[in-house]
């Protein structure tokens, strides 16, 4: 029977001709713990299985080298959408255009004018940045920029209704991903909440019996992840404004998704836009950046000047402000809306909810039997026209006429767990596929998959593995 201590030493397999590439790639301190790591897991075994060979010099190396690749192996992975949900929050939301990602690349290469005026030489405040351009596109006198829309309306109410009531129509007490509800945010900010009316219907006498001598501001929120159809009555901003300032109390509006254009114009769905809430008497809004604007994660306040000066100086504000990266991808985003004949072709998020499905029909067409020849006789490919969706939270009724791959295994007995081994193998590609399993079928929605996009999209199936038959599973 061979010996536990018969393994080599760790010094030994240090000095392994293979050693010298892991070393180059991965630096003794990580080298040395890998081998001792995989020469204690040989001595487990070897006590659990008494009687066993010990393992051999090149076992321990690539039981070694397999614990390096995946401590330096990169957590966050370029993925293709294939859901059909555009705005995908858990795949990152809003891809930014071009300019965008150019713009962060010299911001994380060169020192910039993040807090510096470069006019007079004093501290500068980084919400200059971008905040003319923001006033410019929605119509507010004043801007603020944050790290996203929930800290935006977190911030909002510390500020304007700390230890005050703020009435909120029942019917807009939202939740949206990750449990993040209008109401517990109000208690986190020190407001205290007064729901007015019923789930389905609100009236402005709704809003005018609640207010007292310890109101803080009325609240609009806008019911952008949900619809509620049928006997319904809303108050539209512009009254809930005048019933407001007849008080001279604030109206704040979270418009959630919040865009920038009549989406109309493009031949989508309507989205009531920043600036008309504006104009509607709003005098704060909130809204996302990385959503229907089409840029990187922030929340956007929007305003009177006077609101938004008390909003700078709340201490909170630091906590949540946001850093160079965000601003440095923030402005030239907002620029291309400068240029809305070009918009479409230029701004990422727009130019995948305005592609044609006669596009994304003719690829399909042409991934179609390349899939099937890549899976066998386990499972038939179709192309097939579907419907995409825009996401995280917006419009979320509507959809968009798309066009993809249907996927469907041969045989109904084993259809489940073919449909899950073929998921699973598409994820574990090195660029994984996300598609969605629905009516036993795996569905891949082309949307996100442009056209410059295809021939690599293409190479990266050929590397798709899975078991003999489809019965062992991925590989």
């Amino acid at each position: 029977m061979n010996a536990p201590s018969h393994l080599p030493s760790v010094d030994k397999l240090l000095q392994h001709p293979r050693t010298a590439a892991l070393l180059d790639s991965y630096g003794k301190t990580q080298c040395t713990q890998a081998i001792r790591a995989a020469l204690a897991d040989a001595r487990s075994r070897w006590l659990a299985e008494a009687g066993s060979s010990p393992d051999s010099a090149d076992a321990l190396l690539d039981a070694a080298e397999h614990q390096l690749q995946q401590l330096f192996a990169p957590r966050l992975k370029a993925v293709y959408n294939l859901t059909g949900t555009v705005l995908h929050t858990n795949l990152g939301r809003a891809l930014l255009p071009q300019e965008a990602i150019d713009a962060v690349v010299q911001a994380l290469a060169t020192p910039s004018n993040l807090e510096y005026d470069l006019a007079d030489g004093g501290r500068g405040d980084r919400d200059d940045l971008v905040e003319d351009l923001v006033c410019r596109l929605t119509g507010a006198e004043a801007a603020t920029i944050v790290n996203n829309n929930a800290a935006a309306v977190l911030l909002v109410l510390s500020t304007l209704a700390r230890d005050k009531e703020v009435v909120v129509s029942r019917g807009e007490l939202v939740e949206i991903g990750g449990a993040f509800r209008i109401p517990d945010v109000m208690t986190r900010a020190g407001a205290r909440l007064v729901e007015v009316g019923t789930t389905n219907r609100t009236h402005e006498k709704d809003y005018e019996a609640a207010l007292g001598e310890h109101s803080a501001a009325l609240m609009k929120v806008h019911c952008s992840n949900y619809a509620i159809s049928g006997f319904t009555k809303s108050v539209p901003e512009a009254d809930v404004a005048r019933i407001a300032h007849a008080r001279q109390l604030p109206l704040i509006v979270d418009l959630g998704s919040g865009t920038l254009i009549d989406m109309r114009d493009w031949g989508l769905p309507y989205e009531v836009t920043v600036r008309e809430t504006v104009e509607a008497g709003a005098d704060i809004v909130t809204f996302s950046g990385d959503k229907l604007l089409g840029g990187p994660q922030a929340g956007i306040i929007v305003g009177s000047k006077a609101l938004i000066a008390q909003i700078k100086k709340n201490p909170l504000k630091r906590a949540l402000r946001v850093g160079k990266l965000t601003l440095a991808a923030l402005e030239p985003t907002l620029r291309l809306y400068l240029h809305p004949e070009k918009l479409a072709e230029r701004l990422t998020t727009l130019r995948l909810f305005t592609r044609p499905a006669a596009a994304m029909q003719q690829q399909a067409m042409l991934l179609q039997e390349p899939l099937q020849n890549l899976l066998g006789a386990d499972y038939v490919v179709d192309h097939a026209a579907m419907t995409s969706q825009i996401g995280s939270g917006a419009l979320p009724v509507e959809s968009l006429p798309s066009h993809g791959l249907v996927v469907r295994p041969s045989e109904r007995k084993r259809a489940g767990r073919l449909l899950q081994q073929l998921e699973a193998a598409l994820r574990q590609l090195p660029r994984p596929v996300i598609g969605r399993l629905r009516d036993d079928a795996l569905w891949l929605d082309l949307r996100c998959l442009e056209a410059a996009d295809q021939p690599a999209f293409a190479a990266n199936l050929q590397q798709l593995a899975l078991g003999s038959s489809g019965k062992d599973g991925p590989a």
